[in-house]
């Protein structure tokens, strides 16, 4: 199981990381539609705006305007898209669930992630990233972090669809922690994923240094590109 100790030497390397970055599930959940496309930096500035109009919960975005909440929102990209696409999530919770949160997180999972994929906007590593983060729900996000790190690695075949890599990465961590709780196990690996990613696992590999060089298999070459102004992807 190379995954698990892939995990096993991520979290001997990095700790627990205690992700999401939050205050509110209700501010993982529009943080998820936020940070589409674009930097974590960049969605702190809309959410910090948010929070000093006290608009970050569900009545503020239900009453705001949306022109309003184009302009809060502005910082993250796309944010006529984005503003919209918060409205949407708004109306499809005061439809279905009352505009309740503990009531959307109480059905079923496949239920909710596939009413969730339904939304317009909304893809595979958002509504993972709700159903985990927001709703301490048992489902592993896969980002192109973790695609990376597990090709590089021989883990995945190039070009692994993301509900492939999702039900690998859930089997395994199921198979070898049977009497524990899987979503804080599924929160811990992405987190530490996006952590070596950043560090060390980016468009150009710097494997120097990183907790997973030993796990590289003696036959794989990470390709480094002949010329790049940054280290960064």
């Amino acid at each position: 199981m190379v995954i698990v100790q892939l995990y096993a030497q991520l979290a001997e390397a990095y700790g627990p990381l205690h992700w999401w970055p939050a205050r509110t599930r209700f501010e993982v959940i529009v943080g998820a539609f936020l940070t589409q496309n674009t930097s974590w930096k960049n969605v702190e500035i809309a959410l910090r705006n948010l929070r000093r109009a006290g608009l970050l919960n569900v009545a503020g975005i239900r009453r705001v305007s949306i022109a309003e909440l184009e302009q809060l929102v502005r910082s993250s990209g796309y944010f006529r898209q984005k503003a919209s696409r918060l409205k949407a999530f708004i109306a499809f919770l005061d439809s279905r669930y009352g505009g309740s949160l503990t009531r959307m997180f109480a059905q079923a999972l496949p239920t909710l992630r596939a009413e969730l994929l339904e939304l317009k906007g909304v893809g595979p590593e958002t509504a993972d990233s709700i159903l985990l983060y927001a709703g301490k729900l048992p489902v592993f996000v896969v980002d192109a972090y973790a695609k990376r790190v597990f090709e590089r690695h021989a883990i995945i075949r190039p070009g692994a669809k993301y509900e492939e890599i999702r039900a690998l990465v859930e089997g395994e961590l199921r198979d070898s922690h049977p009497d524990s709780q899987p979503t804080a196990h599924f929160n811990e690996l992405h987190a530490l994923l996006v952590e070596v990613g950043k560090r060390h696992c980016g468009a150009v590999a710097r494997c120097e240094g990183c907790p997973l060089q030993s796990l590289l298999p003696v036959n794989v070459t990470i390709a480094r590109p002949e010329s790049r102004t940054s280290p960064h992807p």
